[in-house]
């Protein structure tokens, strides 16, 4: 007896898809998704996860802060630190993060690659056959707080 991929992953097949049909195409169509979409709801869906501090490498990083005191820019990308490749079916997701000191990584990668699986591929109706959580550094406490100065 064969089982389609649904079925075995313990989903009902939707009665109105005729098998092997997949959920971004249509009986009037087809539906795509680009990468910039995935990108920013990967990138959304990291940051509602607590533990999460900020999302890119140090020079992305370094870049969005000086971005952010230019009077009348924007506040960080919400695709900063987020990777995809997009298919016609699937997408993969590449994050790299920085996490606040005291979280556990393996918890909080787990939670960030179950969240944002979850909601890409609610939202866009793609499979997400991969999310890989990079972790670029670890955010102290006392890095928010500038130094006290010597001078009065």
């Amino acid at each position: 007896m064969t089982q389609t991929l649904e079925q075995s992953a313990g989903q009902a097949p939707e009665k109105s898809r005729p098998p092997g049909i997949d959920r971004l195409t249509t009986d009037v169509g087809k539906i795509s998704v680009a990468q910039g979409v995935v990108q920013k709801i990967a990138g959304m869906a990291c940051r509602e996860v607590a533990g999460v501090h900020s999302m890119g490498t140090g020079s992305t990083r370094a870049f969005a802060a000086i971005r952010e005191r230019i009077p009348g820019s924007s506040g960080p990308s919400a695709s900063q630190g987020v990777s995809v490749e997009v298919g016609d079916t699937q997408a993969a997701v590449d994050l790299d993060i920085v996490v606040d000191y005291g979280a556990s990584i393996s918890d909080l990668g787990h939670s960030v690659q179950r969240n944002v699986k979850q909601s890409v591929e609610r939202m866009t109706g793609l499979e997400v056959v991969e999310v890989n959580v990079n972790v670029d550094d670890v955010h102290m406490p006392d890095e928010d707080q500038s130094a006290p100065s010597r001078v009065t």
